[in-house]
C-alpha cells in the first residue's frame, strides 16, 4: 500500500510533511529524543486504558472543552516547540478529534506540528505492533 502517509481526505489541513508514521515515532521514543511535547486529544477513557509515553491529555477535541484542555496543555510552549498529536479513537480519515485539534494549534500561532497516522486505530496500529505504552491511568 504505497502512499500510506498522503492525505486520504481533502479536508485535511496539514500537508503530507506533517504526518508521522507510527514506526517513526516509535523509534523516536525508544531514543529518547528530548524536546518533543506529545499530546492525546482522544476522549480520557481510550487514554487511560492505554496511551503512547509522556503523553498528555487534551481532549477529546471534538468538543469545546478538549479544545480548552488543548489550549491550556500549551499556552506555556513557544510556538516553535515540537508537537506530535495523536488520538487513534477510531479511523484515522474519521477521526474527530485530531483535525480541530490541529486547526486550533495553528490558529495559535505554532509552526511545528506532527499528526501520527494511527490507520486504524491505536490498539491496531501502536499496541499490537510492540511499540511503547503506557497503561497506567494518570
Amino acid at each position: 500500500m504505497g502512499g500510506a502517509l498522503s492525505n486520504n481526505n481533502l479536508d485535511d489541513p496539514w500537508d503530507s510533511s506533517e504526518l508521522l508514521p507510527p514506526t517513526a515515532l516509535a523509534t523516536q521514543l525508544r531514543a529518547m529524543v528530548p524536546g518533543r511535547h506529545i499530546i492525546c486529544v482522544a476522549p480520557a477513557a481510550a487514554y487511560r486504558r492505554a496511551h503512547v509515553p509522556n503523553a498528555i491529555l487534551a481532549g477529546p477535541d471534538s468538543k469545546p472543552k478538549g479544545l480548552a484542555l488543548l489550549s491550556e496543555a500549551v499556552k506555556n510552549l513557544p510556538h516553535d516547540a515540537d508537537l506530535i498529536l495523536y488520538c487513534g479513537c477510531c479511523p484515522f480519515v474519521r477521526c474527530p478529534n485530531i483535525r480541530p485539534a490541529y486547526r486550533l494549534l495553528k490558529d495559535m500561532g505554532y509552526t511545528h506540528i506532527q499528526v501520527v497516522k494511527l490507520n486504524t486505530d491505536l490498539n491496531t496500529d501502536w499496541v499490537e505492533k510492540g511499540f511503547p505504552i503506557d497503561l497506567s491511568t494518570n
